[in-house]
């Protein structure tokens, strides 16, 4: 998945960003309202973690923003803010779910699995590739001999994208925008080389190349 952060305590901002990266995630940081904004018009994201309280307004502005425009990514709020009240008015704006600081890096691991199981490809309990089979909410694969295969964070975030719309052709760069989170420096054949690696672990069958569009899974596998 593709994770915009909103948050502006910089030891809580890393701790998280290190954390769910180590999931195998691309996250984006944004310490305030504005640099939020500015990446959500940049870029599509599978899932937002919202601290309330920003330098130069609230976050849950930009939750009812994202509501009233229809737009229904995930989102999870992270806020010092316990009282009850707090709680019911972020739910009624729209959140997903709802952390209170100091956050425990195991819960929100915990409760982002949760929110990707009711959303994309992290949704599917299982899926066959082939001779592996595939289980996106745990991040594990197993082969044909009932060995795990392993893949980095950047190969199971392209797989995540072409899961999440399995007869879907994906351009070159919608695979770029999938790996790479923002200031990274994007290399002409990136997606060819995780392509080929993913080819070279799940077979080379799985992922179909479309001439002058893209890639996608299969539909033979």
């Amino acid at each position: 998945m593709r994770v915009l952060l909103v948050e502006d305590d910089e030891l809580l901002g890393d701790a998280v960003k290190t954390h769910v990266a180590r999931q195998g995630h691309a996250v984006d940081w944004a310490q305030n309202l504005d640099d939020a904004e500015a990446n959500l018009a940049a870029a599509r994201f599978d899932l937002i973690l919202l601290d309330l309280r920003l330098p130069d307004g609230f976050g849950i502005d930009i939750l009812k923003r994202l509501r009233a425009r229809r737009d229904a990514t995930p989102v999870i709020i992270m806020t010092a803010h316990d009282q009850v009240a707090d709680r019911i008015e972020g739910l009624n704006a729209g959140a997903d779910d709802y952390l209170v600081k100091p956050v425990d890096l195991g819960e929100l691991q915990a409760r982002i699995h949760a929110v990707a199981r009711r959303y994309g490809a992290s949704a599917l309990p299982e899926v066959v590739l082939g001779a592996t089979r595939v289980f996106p909410s745990e991040r594990r694969i197993v082969g044909e001999d009932g060995q795990d295969i392993g893949l980095s964070s950047r190969e199971w975030a392209l797989l995540d994208r072409l899961l999440s719309r399995r007869q879907a052709i994906f351009s070159k760069s919608q695979l770029e925008d999938a790996l790479y989170d923002f200031g990274a420096e994007v290399e002409s054949n990136t997606v060819e080389v995780y392509v080929s690696r993913l080819r070279r672990k799940l077979g080379k069958e799985v992922i179909e190349t479309v001439r002058g569009l893209g890639y996608r899974i299969s539909p033979h596998v």
